[in-house]
Formats: C-alpha cells, sequence, structure tokens
C-alpha cells in the first residue's frame, strides 16, 4: 500500500505542480492588470499544494528524497499528472476553461479527500478547498463572460471546448494506485463526485449559452506516465536550473 500511496500523492501533487506552472506563463501577459495578478495567484496556489504533496511524498518515500529532488529530478515518464494540466495555454478562454473543468473537479475531490482515513492527506485537502473554492468561482465567471460575451468572444469559447473537452474524461479514470487506496477509504471514490462535476458544468454551461459536447473519445495515459509532447517542453524549461546547477539553492 505504502507504493500506492506514493503514486497517488505524486499524482495529486504532479497536477498541481504542472497546472501551476502553466498558468505562471500568464504572469505579465494577462488581459488586463487585474487578471493577470488573479491568474499568477492561483499559480502560486497550486504551487503551494504541490509543495505540500511533495513533501508528504518524501516522507513516505524515506529514501532522501526532498520536495525539490521530486519537482526538478524526475523525467517524464515519472510524471503522473493528468494530461488537461500540460495542454497549452492557448488563448485566454482556453486557459479559463481549462482552469474551470479542473477546478470544478478538485473542489469535489477535495470536498471528499477531507474524509480520507490518511490523516495528513485530509489535512492539505482542507487547506487546499479554501483555495480551490476561489479558483473555481473565478474561473466560472470568465467561462460565463465569454461564453454569453461577444459573437467572437462566444466562438473563442466553443473553440476551446473543441480543443480541451477530450482531456475530461481522464478525470473520472482511476489508475490502479486509486482504486487499491479507494477500498481502504484512503482515496477519493471518483465515481462518487463525476456526477457532481457534470452537474456543475452543466450548469455554468448553460449560463454561459455553449452546449455540452456529446460523449468522446476521452485521452488517458497521464496518471501512468504516458504524456503528450508538451509535458517534455514544460520539465525542459522547469528543471534546467536544478539540473544544470545540482544542489543550487537560493
Amino acid at each position: 500500500m505504502n507504493t500506492s500511496l506514493i503514486n497517488y500523492t505524486l499524482h495529486l501533487a504532479d497536477n498541481a505542480l504542472i497546472l501551476g506552472h502553466r498558468n505562471s506563463e500568464w504572469c505579465g501577459h494577462g488581459p488586463a492588470l487585474e487578471q493577470d495578478i488573479a491568474i499568477s495567484n492561483i499559480a502560486l496556489d497550486g504551487i503551494g499544494q504541490a509543495r505540500n504533496l511533495y513533501q508528504y511524498a518524501a516522507v513516505l518515500s524515506n529514501n532522501g528524497a526532498t520536495e525539490d529532488s521530486l519537482a526538478y529530478l524526475r523525467d517524464v515518464i515519472d510524471f503522473k499528472n493528468l494530461l488537461i494540466t500540460e495542454l497549452p495555454n492557448g488563448d485566454w478562454a482556453q486557459t479559463t476553461l481549462r482552469q474551470f473543468l479542473f477546478s470544478a473537479y478538485q473542489f469535489y475531490f477535495y470536498q471528499q479527500l477531507e474524509k480520507s482515513a490518511d490523516q495528513q492527506l485530509a489535512a492539505i485537502a482542507t487547506k487546499s478547498l479554501k483555495e480551490v473554492t476561489y479558483h473555481l468561482r473565478w474561473s466560472s465567471e470568465w467561462v460565463i463572460r465569454l461564453g454569453d460575451g461577444t459573437a467572437e468572444s462566444h466562438d473563442k469559447m466553443v473553440k476551446a471546448i473543441a480543443e480541451i473537452w477530450n482531456y475530461t474524461g481522464e478525470l473520472f479514470l482511476p489508475a490502479s494506485y486509486e482504486k487499491e487506496l479507494a477500498a481502504s477509504g484512503i482515496a477519493v471514490d471518483l465515481a462518487v463526485i463525476q456526477p457532481l462535476w457534470e452537474q456543475k458544468v452543466s450548469a455554468v454551461f448553460a449560463e454561459a449559452t455553449i452546449a455540452i459536447p456529446e460523449k468522446s473519445f476521452a485521452q488517458k495515459g497521464g496518471k501512468e506516465g504516458i504524456h503528450t509532447e508538451h509535458l517534455g517542453y514544460i520539465l525542459a524549461e522547469m528543471q534546467f536550473l536544478q539540473r544544470a546547477y545540482p544542489g543550487a539553492e537560493w
């Protein structure tokens, strides 16, 4: 079970880190100063969540690993993040839609993880839920604003859905380590949160005057280390300093 718990903790940490890094790419490039600050703060929240989870994974590993080595010295195949988190930012519509779909997932996920038999994961979930509640509200407002805005903004949101939707199925496809831990009351049962997520997404999409796409093929593999080409480019940039100057510290 310890290996499964490590993998599960790394999966959650990787989700937070990779999406946090993606959002950080908007810093200084947001459409307005207020939104530039907002997306940068959301990025920082994600990296903060990742730190808490990597620290716990390092303790569980008990092999000298640290939060830095887990973030900066693992290769693509070792990362277990959902594919949706590594997709390119695209335009503002694509970024805010991705954040909404993932934050809606995280919101219900952390509500359930608060009940985990693992006290450390439950504590991290409680802290993270406060941040994700804001992320969900902020991103929901943008999906509605763009979807129910001008003809151009509506078209951009429809295009963003076409780019991202096939990656949402993976949210609710449990990996082997998730199945094992869910049976022991540690991991979240994804079947419990899927209808809640679907209801939330349907409500926001309706207000945004955009349609829920028909069920389609689910892009998957991230939880088991099979990724898109995009993750390699993210890690090349994110890990450069630590790999070029091993052990470097501020």
